[in-house]
């Protein structure tokens, strides 16, 4: 069984900093990852595009994040970060990892909470 696990969330001061971070395991001959990404959903709103990467370095973020925060990936370890400074309340929200395999399938995290307090 494939599965992705998120960890690092948590309660920060605005003006903070969190790493998130999301490992895939299980058979990659069963679901072979290709972009990886994550999303967030604040109460009340839609699940958004946070940021993704590329089975290569191809990264793309939202505009409310650019400057702010980095997505990267470990191959060798199955897992990809997201590095997230000057933490706003707006970036309050369940962070949930992605992954979207080359056939087009996709896989989601059972998300971490990330409270920014002001």
């Amino acid at each position: 069984q494939v599965q992705l696990a998120e960890s690092g969330g948590g309660l920060v001061q605005a003006g903070g900093s969190l790493r998130l971070s999301c490992v895939f395991s299980g058979s990659i001959f069963s679901f072979s990852v290709n972009a990886m990404g994550w999303y967030r959903q604040a109460p009340g709103k839609q699940r958004e595009l946070v940021a993704s990467i590329s089975s290569g370095t191809s990264t793309n973020y939202a505009e409310s994040v650019k400057g702010r925060f980095t997505i990267s990936r470990d191959n060798a370890k199955n897992t990809v970060y997201l590095q997230m400074n000057s933490l706003k309340p707006e970036d309050t929200a369940v962070y949930y990892c992605n992954a979207k395999s080359i056939l087009g399938s996709e896989l989601w995290g059972q998300g971490t909470l990330v409270t920014v307090s002001s």
